[in-house]
């Protein structure tokens, strides 16, 4: 009898239990029919709103001078609080670009949480303050222990390894950049392109045929020369970090940006930083051209039959070029937007001097 009680005390457990689980799965299914219902339209209006917003910005040209300024200010913070919180996930979301899909196949890393997205932007950040100082030590060994252990004359492994790290290197760089694009940064396009150049020099280079003695400081001239200008890369990276940074921040605080982006196009007024910022990247992006030039002689010269030689010079020309260029077009916006705030600035001065 009790073997019988026991049977049918765990049969009635076991039906209470499959009852509550259908209970459960009924409450679950509403649940998730009311959440989808919510988010659907919060996403029409948040799809609305995007699109009134971006109808009025092209608008601007049509007002008046003297309240375009203000306008553009107001929709500014309008788009920067539509993209930059949670609504963003209501938005549609940016197809992974072909870098992605080459690398990772049709797979979605678009993350919805905000601070999931903040982590993926903060572990960037750093990795490129690390990467900066990784670009200042490596050359640095290399050309030291070119005079102190290898009488001058690099052993080809040593530059391979370097190398190869630099492709590891823009390769991650790469993939990190266009995962932040897709979860809502503002990247430059040319920043992106310019990693895909360097992905191809560093892979090329692998395959270049190192000389050593006889006359091995001139057959490595190329060589020591583009560790040199690597020593100056490192150097830039860590003045443009931290420019970057600073300005940013204030351009958060301001409303005018997104916590997502990673490079701004105006000044946060750190002044003493862009009178040694840009000179050094002038400086960095002229010698940068003259190396590539110098190994297009060397191998018009008949110092190096390898077609490697020719192709990474003509890579180094165009990144230096590139990279001018977009350095100017920052500059002019960062002029343009001093303007602005002067002649916003004395009109709000005009009333007080009435």
């Amino acid at each position: 009898m009790s073997r019988d009680g026991d049977a049918r005390g765990l049969e009635a457990e076991a039906a209470a239990a499959a009852e509550a689980a259908r209970e459960l799965r009924e409450a679950a299914a509403a649940l998730v029919a009311t959440r989808a219902a919510e988010e659907d339209a919060l996403r029409r209006r948040a799809v609305a709103l995007d699109a009134d917003v971006r109808r009025l910005q092209g608008s601007l040209p049509a007002l008046d001078p003297s309240t375009v300024d203000k306008v553009e200010e107001e929709l500014e913070r309008a788009r920067v609080a539509i993209t930059d919180s949670d609504v963003a996930s209501f938005l549609p979301s940016k197809r992974n670009g072909k870098f992605l899909k080459t690398f990772l196949g049709p797979v979605n890393v678009r993350v919805a949480r905000k601070e999931d997205k903040l982590k993926i932007k903060d572990e960037y950040n750093n990795y490129r303050d690390r990467t900066a100082y990784k670009f200042l030590l490596f050359p640095s060994i290399l050309l030291l222990l070119r005079w102190w252990i290898w009488d001058g004359c690099l052993p080809a492994w040593a530059v391979q390894m370097y190398q190869a790290w630099l492709l590891f290197l823009y390769t991650s760089f790469a993939l990190r950049e266009n995962v932040l694009i897709a979860n809502g940064s503002d990247i430059r396009p040319w920043w992106i392109y310019h990693h895909y150049l360097a992905m191809l020099m560093a892979l090329i280079s692998l395959t270049w045929e190192i000389k050593g003695q006889p006359d091995c400081s001139s057959k490595q001239r190329g060589v020591q020369l583009f560790l040199r200008w690597a020593i100056m890369q490192g150097v830039a990276m860590h003045l443009q970090n931290r420019y970057q940074r600073q300005r940013l921040r204030t351009r958060i605080a301001l409303g005018k940006a997104k916590r997502m982006d990673v490079v701004a196009g105006e000044t946060a007024g750190v002044e003493g930083q862009l009178l040694l910022l840009y000179p050094v990247l002038f400086i960095l992006q002229g010698f940068e051209a003259y190396v590539g030039v110098l190994l297009l002689q060397t191998a018009l010269h008949g110092l190096a039959s390898e077609w490697q030689v020719v192709v990474c010079g003509i890579l180094l020309v165009v990144m230096a070029v590139g990279n001018f260029v977009n350095t100017v077009e920052t500059l002019v916006l960062k002029l343009r937007f001093k303007a602005k705030m002067k002649r916003a600035k004395s009109r709000q001065d005009r009333p007080h001097e009435n």
